[in-house]
């Protein structure tokens, strides 16, 4: 029997100087999204020439000043050996030197943004360089020669291990082999690493040559990484709803795929957004929702908190059927596929907890376990899934992308402030009438009291709390004025 083909598609959508938004479908289905503001540019990836600022031995760590806000955070295991002042001579091998002994306050390193700073903690950098192409990533100061581990096919591994067995590369540098390199030819793969020979040839002469703090690279744009990135064989066509960005996009194409012509389409439809066109408005608005409803009428609570990410599997309209078993499973494995699908569209990282429901039988427990890392394989960010314990809990650790659409479009509600509630109406006003009692009471105040709040409490207060209000205007005998501000 024929395999039927996927349809995959990749979306680019484009406000010129503001927002670029990136979508992967798979027979409509929103598979992958991600957002980039320019106000909010991302710094991930980007590698600076940078001063350290302090050294904190309490921490085992170095602050950076490379330009930003705030100084970049550098655990002395982000340290490569090279920026060591003094040889090192741990007590026991594998153990890093203390770093108040191999690093000194104004001490100039290169560093690269692992992760964004957040709140009021500064990004966290390393001295261990990448340079990420298209089929290779470079490491200068790791001499390596992997392979990723999404390369199961054991013939193509022993294919890429030659291949990048016989890359010429200066001392002390390494590459790891790309997921994209399967299949491609010698050529393409040596034009590659040809290219990140050459890139990183010009950030170290950037880094000698420039003042410190400066940024020596830039990770481009999304609409570029989407090409490099996330453009696969497997994805027939590329919609952009911008001229000037499909137009560099074709380009990129070209150079991956030069034989698919047409490839990459332009939306020209002004009545309807490319959104719209394709069915995925209602899919990516969902993506902010707390609860997602699975097939079988299930559904999922996602909550976050400070150091986790708890998702609750429970079953919803379906929980009066009576083979509480079946009915267990059956929305079990649902659950296992959607909590791969939104982790991976929202970017949950960190810590993830999944309550499922419980299930009696050892075997379902399994088959859960082992959809749920089914399901997580297509996920680009690195991630360990765990077993179901006793109490029905899986625990997930997934590496954070860092470009998803809700941490660059969502913010703490400040009537709530991140919480998801709030004191409600009758306890506002309660705490309105104590107001309004001590200011009555107060002497030598005038005949009217005016009292300013939200017109949401006011209108509460004036329809709901009508009769204490003119109780405590004829007990004192002043005027009482709500006024909604």
């Amino acid at each position: 029997m024929a395999v039927k083909k996927r349809k995959r598609k990749m979306f680019v959508s484009v406000l010129p100087g503001e927002e670029v938004e990136v979508a992967i479908a798979e027979d409509g289905v929103l598979q992958e999204y991600y957002v980039e503001m320019t106000h909010q540019a991302k710094t991930r990836g980007n590698i600076y020439k940078g001063k350290i600022h302090n050294v904190d031995p309490s921490l085992q760590a170095a602050f950076i000043n490379y330009g930003a806000e705030r100084n970049g955070f550098l655990q002395i295991d982000e340290v490569h050996p090279e920026y060591y002042q003094e040889e090192a001579n741990p007590e026991r091998r594998g153990k890093y030197p203390p770093i108040q002994k191999v690093l000194k306050k104004g001490q100039e390193v290169l560093i690269q943004v692992v992760k964004e700073p957040t709140g009021n903690k500064g990004a966290f950098v390393t001295s261990y360089l990448s340079l990420p192409g298209r089929y290779f990533v470079l490491t200068p100061g790791r001499e390596q020669k992997g392979i990723s581990r999404k390369v199961e096919d054991d013939e193509e591994r022993k294919r890429l291990k030659e291949i990048a067995g016989g890359v010429k590369l200066d001392e002390g540098i390494g590459i790891i082999v790309r997921t994209a390199s399967i299949g491609q030819s010698k050529t393409a793969l040596e034009r590659d690493i040809n290219y990140l020979k050459r890139l990183w040839k010009d950030v170290r002469g950037r880094g000698t040559s420039v003042p410190t703090p400066s940024m020596i690279y830039q990770e481009p744009d999304l609409s570029a990484r989407a090409v490099r990135d996330y453009l696969t064989d497997d994805v027939n066509e590329v919609w952009v709803d911008d001229k000037e960005t499909a137009e560099r996009v074709s380009e990129m194409a070209a150079l991956v795929f030069p034989r698919r012509q047409g490839l990459v389409k332009l939306h020209t439809d002004h009545e309807h957004s490319m959104w719209e066109r394709f069915n995925l408005r209602r899919q990516i608005d969902q993506l902010h929702g707390r609860e997602v409803i699975l097939p079988s009428g299930g559904r999922l609570v996602i909550d976050h908190t400070e150091a986790l990410t708890a998702v609750d599997v429970n079953s919803g309209k379906i929980g009066g059927e009576t083979n509480f078993k079946e009915m267990a499973l059956r929305t079990n494995m649902e659950a296992a596929a959607e909590v791969a699908n939104q982790l991976r569209l929202r970017d949950i990282g960190g810590q993830v907890v999944v309550d499922f429901i419980e299930l009696k039988e050892r075997k379902h427990v399994a088959e859960v376990e082992k959809a749920m890392k089914t399901a997580m394989k297509i996920d680009r960010a690195r991630h360990d899934v765990g077993k179901i314990s006793r109490f029905g809990l899986m625990e997930i650790v997934r590496q954070r992308m860092g470009s998803s659409a809700m941490s660059v479009s969502t913010e703490t509600c400040p009537e709530c402030r991140g919480t998801g509630t709030r004191r409600n109406l009758e306890w506002q006003a309660l705490q309105a009438l104590h107001d309004l009692y001590r200011l009555l009471r107060r002497p030598g105040s005038s005949d009217a009291v005016h009292y300013k709040t939200t017109p949401e409490l006011a209108f509460y207060l004036l329809n709901q709390k009508r009769e204490r209000l003119q109780a405590l205007e004829s007990q004192y005998n002043k005027a009482i004025h709500i006024m909604p501000e």
